[in-house]
């Protein structure tokens, strides 16, 4: 006849195991059909058979030795069966012996509470079962099983501490007393660990920052070009239906001069011409500098100016090959010149006359660019750390390209406001 205490340990036994291999499958992905949910559940039962028999002819302290051997060893090879995976299922189950340990203490805590303490704790650990598992499923289990899909170092990485753990306990706690003699060394071992992880923590956490932060700008200046490609396309069709319309107006343009030439109209017919040659001029790309893509996005900035009110001065010039690649060139002077003009759009939208100046100087012998844009800004500039600041949703992205492109080419740049005048000055 079994006794309360000898059933409600065994009891215990299989809610724990149950409890394990419950979470195993779903951070691993084992239950997904259900196929592979009738074969975990054969195969469960078939694994607390022998931790069955392990209790009615063996002691508990036999049992928790052999734990590794008779359910988790068995609990890993049925799940390499359902998934197909080696590593991920044994990081699961590492996984879910370190939860274990959540309702085990749960159970410790309610232990010390209430009177009792041996069967309190295992009636406890009953209690808290079902409800930690449910838990534990709903909210942690498809955040764990994400890193199913990361590269191995990432699942290493995210291993190493139910690993040492699950090793730790086995050391200290089941195959000898290390944990309970009260050893310093052994006692402040995992608080180690948890310092250590904590650290890795942050210094990992701080590398992923950087590198959102540069993929961030990536972002942010593949949108710049994308935004400067579209305009440049605007224009580019523009420019193609005036010249379609010229086409197609040719006949009656050559009918005309015709008749002006006929009746002896020889000025009337110049200036006809000459009126005709202006206008496809004014549609053509202006040639600023020798460098191709610097010129084509100073021509497109002109002619968002001259539609906005605003003058450009283009200053200087530039090789075609210079050591800037033509990319961070364009993004460096797109931000530079979409920050000159917002600040002058105000100024121009109440009629007053306003300049901005772009100064290139390239030096051949070093083969160092000089770069300076002056616009007149009617707010005044706060800055901190000599780094305009933006209160306005959306802004700054600009200043924070140019100073992460001029640092990356070891340059640099300084941002200045004088008697109502902004001034970007930058060597590369």
């Amino acid at each position: 006849m079994i006794d309360a205490a000898t059933l409600i340990s065994l009891l215990n036994d299989v809610a724990v195991s149950i409890f394990g291999g419950l979470l195993s499958a779903s951070f691993c992905g084992a239950l997904n059909t259900r196929r592979n949910c009738r074969l975990f559940w054969l195969g469960m039962a078939l694994i607390l058979i022998p931790q069955g028999a392990v209790c009615f002819f063996w002691t508990e302290e036999f049992q928790r030795q052999i734990y590794p051997l008779i359910l988790h060893l068995p609990l890993l090879i049925l799940l390499y069966i359902l998934t197909g995976k080696r590593l991920w299922p044994t990081i699961s189950i590492l996984s879910a012996y370190l939860f274990c340990q959540m309702r085990r203490w749960l159970a410790l805590l309610t232990a010390a509470v209430l009177p009792g303490e041996e069967l309190t704790q295992k009636l406890a650990e009953l209690a808290f079962t079902l409800p930690l598992l449910l838990i534990l499923l709903r909210f942690t289990a498809p955040a764990i099983r994400q890193f199913m899909y990361h590269p191995v170092r990432t699942q290493c990485q995210f291993g190493l501490i139910p690993a040492l753990y699950y090793v730790f306990d086995y050391l200290t706690r089941i195959y000898t007393n290390l944990l309970s003699s009260g050893s310093p060394v052994v006692v402040e071992f995992m608080p180690t660990v948890c310092c250590a992880a904590y650290l890795l923590f942050l210094l990992h956490n701080s590398a992923e920052e950087r590198r959102r932060s540069l993929l961030q700008q990536v972002q942010d200046n593949l949108q710049l070009q994308m935004n400067q490609a579209a305009r440049e396309i605007s224009d580019l069709r523009e420019s193609q239906a005036v010249t379609a319309k010229h086409r197609h107006d040719l006949r009656h343009h050559l009918q005309y001069l015709l008749s002006c030439i006929e009746n002896g109209q020889t000025e009337r017919a110049k200036d006809y011409i000459s009126g005709i040659c202006a206008e496809l001029e004014a549609q053509q790309v202006k040639h600023y500098c020798e460098n191709e893509a610097v010129n084509l996005i100073l021509s497109a900035f002109v002619k968002r100016a001259e539609r906005a009110g605003i003058q450009i001065d283009i200053r200087g010039t530039l090789p075609t090959d210079i050591s800037v690649s033509d990319n961070d060139l364009c993004v460096i002077l797109s931000n530079a010149l979409e920050n000159a003009l917002h600040a002058c759009l105000p100024i121009a939208a109440d009629g007053t006359a306003c300049t901005v100046i772009v100064e290139f100087r390239f030096q051949v012998q070093n083969g160092r660019l000089f770069l300076q844009i002056i616009n007149p800004c009617r707010e005044e500039v706060r800055f901190e750390k000599g780094i305009p600041m933006s209160s306005r949703p959306g802004h700054g992205i600009g200043v924070q390209s140019i100073r992460a492109l001029v640092a990356r080419h070891d340059g640099d740049c300084q941002f200045l406001f004088q008697d109502g005048l902004f001034i970007l000055r930058l060597f590369l």
